[in-house]
């Protein structure tokens, strides 16, 4: 692709960021949600399936998809309820090529169930957002808090989702916070996705866990398997070994085993 045809995918107030070290670039812009490490963790520690069809739930600008791409040859969609997201990760998708393996859709997450079918899918993954509606952030940046928080669906409606879409004995990979982590298990349950791999991660050594990495299997036998912590943050800020090997290397054994 051109400078010129690069040019020409950015809309007024967008920039190209390189995308890690994997010779991709990632459309984004102040105005909207760029992505973040829990984007990034999601798409390398899920153990998504060589072939087959992959959906990603609140894509945003389409950074599992773009990530995912490097590690199966699956055919992925990213699904975005909003029209300026969902547009920017189309352009991401054009950006980098993948159109022949990529697809956007714009919908809501509850109605593109009944577009797509039961069952359609081998892996769903979702970076769904962390918060309710009791803050008044949404009145702020509305793209920013619809990303951020519950407005467009809550976590029953996402796992709910998740649960139509993936076969029997598909798997669902989720990223949240920990302190939902019961309510997220719970919701899992009561639709028959069984929790069966999880790691919390650590922003540094002894403080609390910030995000958790959940995947769950559709119609499996209860039995969960827990990672040891991953650490994100050695004492001087620089990233551990680990997260360094996730983010930039291209061994995952450190986190997907």
């Amino acid at each position: 692709m051109t400078k010129t045809d690069v040019q020409a995918l950015l809309n007024p107030g967008e920039r190209i960021d390189d995308l890690l070290t994997m010779d991709m670039k990632i459309i984004q812009s102040k105005d909207t949600f760029s992505f973040s490490l829990d984007a990034v963790l999601l798409a390398r520690w899920c153990k998504v399936p060589k072939r087959g069809r992959v959906v990603d739930l609140c894509t945003g600008n389409g950074i599992i998809p773009l990530l995912l791409s490097t590690r199966s040859s699956a055919s992925i969609v990213g699904v975005e309820i909003q029209p300026k997201i969902a547009d920017m990760a189309a352009r991401n998708v054009k950006l980098n090529q993948l159109q022949h393996r990529l697809d956007v859709v714009c919908d809501d997450l509850r109605s593109y169930v009944l577009h797509a079918g039961h069952g359609t899918f081998d892996m769903v993954t979702v970076n769904p957002p962390y918060f309710g509606v009791k803050t008044g952030e949404h009145r702020v940046n509305r793209s920013i808090a619809a990303a951020r928080h519950e407005t467009a669906g809550t976590l029953v409606d996402i796992v709910l989702a998740c649960a139509k879409l993936v076969k029997s004995g598909g798997k669902v990979a989720l990223v949240h916070r920990p302190s939902r982590l019961a309510d997220i298990i719970t919701t899992l349950r009561a639709v028959k996705l069984e929790p069966k791999r999880m790691q919390l991660v650590h922003p540094r050594m002894q403080q609390e866990a910030n995000m958790v990495l959940i995947e769950a299997m559709k119609d499996a036998k209860a039995e969960l398997r827990v990672l040891p912590p991953l650490i994100v943050h050695q004492s001087d800020g620089a990233y551990t070994p680990e997260v360094h090997n996730i983010l930039y290397g291209h061994s995952l054994d450190l986190i997907s085993e």
